[in-house]
């Protein structure tokens, strides 16, 4: 048995679940996100509770029982309170500006990089150096951080480049002579 999918998820006030022909949609105050269930996997709503359990009593149900609780899990917390990821931008010149949908990005190339960003997602910029990024995704919000970080990930001798606020990066030390 699945010791995740054993906790039930609490569903806070202000939060409606709606289950229909193997649809989840989650609706709260940061927006709707929706989730096809798969068929081994059973959701049952009771008293602001939501319940996951296998179908069948096989390892694959079971793995997939947890995995789902999980990613319900983290819908009822996008919506309610949202997902965030910071970024740093560490090197001489380097700056980012939110502007609406695009971030744009100045990153040492020959050119400014223009990031539009995905529907529900959103980025602000407290300083040059720092990037916000904002949703109730938690899979949206990690790909766009991931996909920005890709344009100039830290390197190792200098540590340049943009880099999660908590990430450590690794420093290798110079070539002697």
């Amino acid at each position: 048995m699945s010791r995740v999918a054993n906790n039930p998820v609490d569903l806070p006030s202000g939060v409606q679940v709606n289950i229909a022909n193997g649809m989840l949609s989650v609706k709260g105050g940061k927006g709707s996100l929706e989730l096809q269930m798969h068929e081994m996997v059973d959701v049952i709503n009771e008293d602001n509770q939501l319940k996951l359990s296998a179908k069948k009593e096989n390892k694959v149900a079971v793995a997939l029982a947890g995995t789902f609780r999980a990613l319900v899990n983290n819908m009822v917390i996008g919506v309610t309170d949202g997902f965030e990821k910071k970024l740093e931008l560490i090197g001489v010149g380097y700056r980012a500006k939110a502007q609406g949908k695009t971030i744009n990005l100045v990153l040492g190339y020959s050119h400014p990089i223009d990031y539009n960003l995905p529907e529900g997602v959103t980025a602000e910029t407290p300083t040059q150096t720092e990037i916000v990024i904002r949703g109730a995704d938690k899979q949206m919000v990690g790909q766009v951080a991931a996909e920005i970080r890709e344009f100039r990930p830290p390197e190792p001798y200098k540590g340049k480049g943009i880099r999660y606020a908590n990430e450590r990066v690794y420093r290798k030390e110079a070539k002697k002579k």
